[in-house]
């Protein structure tokens, strides 16, 4: 296993709030407003779709991937010091629709990971391409790896193969079924040997859903360290990497976990 114990403690800022619908700079200028209550995170999290609501107009609201919403992000990582991140729609280089979390770095490296399972109840299998990889960042040491919304169901998926010390997803998750969220969210905590931060949204969207928020931070054994409830703000939390390297050592059953290969 790998040695936790000089890692520094990681500060990171839950941003929950509504969205206006299909209206990216009246988003931006709403989140700028917000951001100034994250100083001192070393992680901001904001909602799926932060910049238009869960939306299946992709052809009218995708970005291109140096588009005003990354060079946005990007500025806001650098006043904050801080990692940004949180999913937009994007249009790749290929020509096709992404719901692309960006992760954006205070030195100005931009990365990504596409959505992997679209949401087919809301037709998102038709209007958007599918994320083919994991990926991991790194954040002062911590292992982190981001996941969206309807990701959280497949377990498979969220299994962490790469020693992940934070698993993280951003979300427009209906109040319809906040049960769900709040009851899978703490599995993939505990089976998975990793603290779990989930960030989702509030308010009415334009197709009348509901969202509930229950953004939340869990530790290793699915205990709650933050729930937000429906709150709207920004609420941050610190997470201990000795806490997390000590209950590891104690109760270590990755080490009987099977290997598998994704195809």
């Amino acid at each position: 296993m790998r040695d936790l114990s000089t890692l520094p403690n990681l500060n990171i800022a839950l941003v929950q709030t509504t969205l206006v619908w299909h209206d990216a700079p009246a988003n931006h200028a709403h989140f700028e407003e917000l951001l100034a209550q994250a100083q001192g995170a070393d992680l901001v999290i904001l909602p799926e779709m932060f910049t238009t609501g869960f939306s299946m107009e992709s052809e009218l609201l995708a970005e291109p991937e140096d588009g005003p919403t990354a060079q946005w992000i990007l500025a806001q990582a650098r006043q904050l010091d801080a990692v940004v991140t949180g999913s937009v729609i994007i249009r790749d280089a290929d020509g096709s629709h992404r719901n692309r979390l960006l992760w954006a770095r205070p030195d100005g490296e931009l990365l990504h990971y596409d959505k992997r399972h679209l949401f087919r109840m809301a037709g998102e299998h038709e209007h958007y391409s599918p994320g083919e990889r994991q990926v991991q960042f790194e954040l002062k040491g911590w292992r982190i790896r981001p996941l969206i919304c309807y990701d959280l169901r497949f377990p498979v998926w969220s299994r962490d193969a790469q020693n992940t010390d934070l698993l993280l997803y951003t979300a427009n998750w209906p109040g319809a079924r906040r049960l769900h969220w709040n009851r899978l969210l703490p599995a993939r905590a505990i089976e998975n040997l990793c603290y779990v931060a989930a960030v989702n949204r509030v308010g009415i969207d334009g197709k009348g859903f509901a969202y509930t928020g229950d953004s939340q931070v869990l530790d290793f054994q699915g205990e709650s360290l933050l729930n937000i409830g429906e709150a709207d703000g920004v609420f941050q939390v610190s997470l201990s990497a000795q806490s997390l390297a000590a209950y590891r050592e104690k109760f270590p059953a990755c080490l009987d976990a099977d290997t598998f290969e994704i195809q």
